[in-house]
């Protein structure tokens, strides 16, 4: 056994001596090819070092050009689109009182029973009347039956079918006086009737060509409110903390944040509804905080805490770059009224002095935002507007004319008299940086013609009382006027009785001529006719100068950034705002093309 093993041993000894040679070898071989082909060449290298770093640095450039190629390339089929979701925090100044919309009457309340309720018709983005809740509406032959067909497959927030048992029971409610809603004069004249469970018919004493506008009014649930009384109905806990509607959102939560009752805020949250009838909103939630001041509305808008701020009555300085000014342009008319009336004013020749003294076109020009002028009681583009019925402005010696053969002459003191009677009225007017500014220039166009103008500029708690009672002798106002030329509640004598509902002639004009002519031009439903009905209201208006027309309102919408779907033309009402909501979006992405 021993002799066997060592041979081998000796065999392996000797293997392993034969590989260490040749490793040895290998090595060696190694050393030499390295300083033959690498140390002895790198010296031959350092001499063309200029040439290695130029061509290094050109293939550096170019891979960083190719970089930045496909960057640009890659913005280049990419672009930034809009898409759904985010929280919308709208900011108002008031009060939260009553948002159900047979009640709602301040900017805050409308624009939640805006958001949470909906009507058997809406605005479309060209102001034209369209269906919401109502698939269509027909009008007989006589002009005084509408029947109104609703869509099929509606629901309530809570998910409980709309029928036309709901619709029936909102106008029979305004019509109760016990309700004591603010439209119960628009409907007393009005019968309702359920056809079946999809079909009312609204059945009127006589032709009411702008009656279909009644019809945006939003529709509440009978499920809910019809057990209630209607003395109590409007102090129901429905009206401000459990409110159920068909609107485009629907209502989460009331929270009153603050101890102090003058620096309160007030967050309402609604969630979008998906069965809304225009499809479901784009964004997340809707949150709108009340505050009751504007300082403090525009400070917390400032701070990001809002995504917009609406019905400021100017636009804020410092705001921050991404601030975008939306100025929505009202259908509406801003005007002097005269109080036909009062002192000086009562007489036709002093007032038709003060149109063609004024220069509109200036005031215009010096408001800061695009508008329309206004020169009559229809606005331009509204059916039976006419131009050749327009005021004449911007003529001061015309003005000169008449006041002289009126028997007013100049005093010392420069001011016009009439035995001794100055030419002389106040004009009263909220205090804000706009009507500050259109009264000041107004009082400096009369001045020119010996006439002194006391400016008045009160809160806007003084103003309405002043208002309401007719406590004055001019009054700079903006009021709302429409798609339709019906203009009646403005200027029919009858509005300007004590003992009207609204007293919404604020000029107390009275004049036969123009009262036949809106009764007519209201109780024709032929757009051709009611043109030429209301012609003469318009020569009468011109020629009595019961007001002196300036220029469209605006509402001020301040966002931050672009709110895609935002309506930006010419809007019913401030509320009108809301009326492409469905279609809002706040945030963006990038998208391959």
């Amino acid at each position: 056994m021993g002799s066997t093993a060592t041979p081998l041993r000796r065999r392996l000894r000797k293997l392993v001596r034969h590989r260490q040679k040749q490793a040895e070898k290998l090595s060696q071989a190694t050393e030499k090819s390295v300083e033959k082909n690498f140390f002895k060449r790198f010296s031959r290298l350092m001499a063309v070092r200029r040439f290695v770093i130029g061509w290094v640095g050109l293939l550096l450039m170019l891979g960083g050009i190719s970089i930045v190629q496909l960057q640009q390339l890659g913005a280049y089929y990419q672009r930034v689109v809009p898409v759904s979701g985010g929280i919308y925090n709208e900011g108002m100044v008031g009060l939260v009182s009553n948002v159900n919309p047979i009640y709602a009457s301040s900017d805050v309340d409308r624009s939640i029973s805006r958001l949470v309720f909906a009507g058997l018709l809406r605005y479309n983005n060209q102001n034209e009347l369209v269906g919401a809740l109502a698939k269509e509406y027909t009008l007989d032959n006589n002009g005084k039956r509408y029947t109104v067909t609703l869509k099929r497959g509606l629901t309530w927030h809570d998910g409980k079918p709309i029928t036309a048992d709901d619709v029936l029971f909102t106008f029979n409610t305004i019509k109760n006086p016990d309700a004591r809603s603010p439209l119960f004069a628009s409907w007393q004249n009005v019968s309702v009737k359920k056809i079946d469970q999809y079909t009312i018919e609204f059945s009127l004493s006589s032709a009411l060509a702008p009656f279909p506008y009644n019809l945006t009014t939003g529709i509440i649930p009978k499920h809910i409110l019809g057990t209630v009384d209607p003395s109590k109905l409007r102090s129901a806990a429905f009206n401000t903390q459990t409110p159920i509607g068909a609107g485009p959102f629907s209502w989460r939560a009331l929270q009153v944040n603050g101890n102090n009752p003058t620096d309160t805020e007030v967050q309402v949250a609604l969630l979008p509804f998906e069965s809304y009838v225009l499809g479901t909103p784009e964004v997340s939630e809707f949150i709108m905080h009340v505050y009751r001041t504007q300082e403090r509305l525009i400070g917390e808008f400032k701070n990001g805490k809002l995504t917009a701020m609406a019905g400021l009555d100017h636009v804020p300085t410092g705001l921050p770059e991404s601030a975008r000014l939306n100025n929505l342009i009202l259908s509406a008319g801003t005007y002097v009224f005269f109080n036909t009336n009062q002192g000086v004013l009562e007489s036709k020749q002093v007032r038709n002095a003060l149109v063609n003294a004024a220069d509109p076109e200036e005031i215009v020009a010096s408001l800061g935002f695009a508008t329309r002028r206004v020169n009559q009681p229809l606005l331009a583009g509204q059916l039976a507007h006419n131009q050749a019925y327009a005021q004449q402005t911007n003529n001061p010696e015309l003005a000169r004319q008449k006041l002289q053969s009126d028997g007013w002459k100049p005093a010392p003191n420069g001011v016009l008299q009439k035995d001794t009677t100055p030419l002389s009225f106040s004009l009263l007017a909220i205090d804000t940086p706009e009507y500050r500014s259109v009264a000041a220039q107004l009082k400096e166009d009369w001045k020119a013609i010996g006439v002194r103008t006391q400016v008045d500029l009160v809160t806007p708690d003084d103003f309405n009382a002043a208002l309401a009672s007719h406590s004055y002798s001019a009054v700079l106002y903006g009021v709302a006027i429409g798609q339709d030329p019906d203009v009646y509640a403005y200027w029919d004598s009858s509005q300007a009785d004590i003992r009207s509902s609204n007293r919404l002639n604020f000029s107390e004009w009275s004049n036969g001529t123009a009262d036949a002519a809106l009764r007519a031009g209201r109780t024709r439903v032929d757009p051709e006719i009611r043109t030429v009905k209301y012609e003469p209201f318009l020569k009468a208006w011109r020629d009595d100068a019961p007001a002196l027309g300036l220029y469209q309102p605006r509402y001020i919408y301040i966002t931050r950034g672009q709110v895609y779907g935002l309506t930006t033309s010419q809007l019913q009402s401030s509320v009108d705002r809301f009326d492409g909501i469905r279609n809002w979006q706040i945030r963006t992405a990038k998208t391959a093309d």
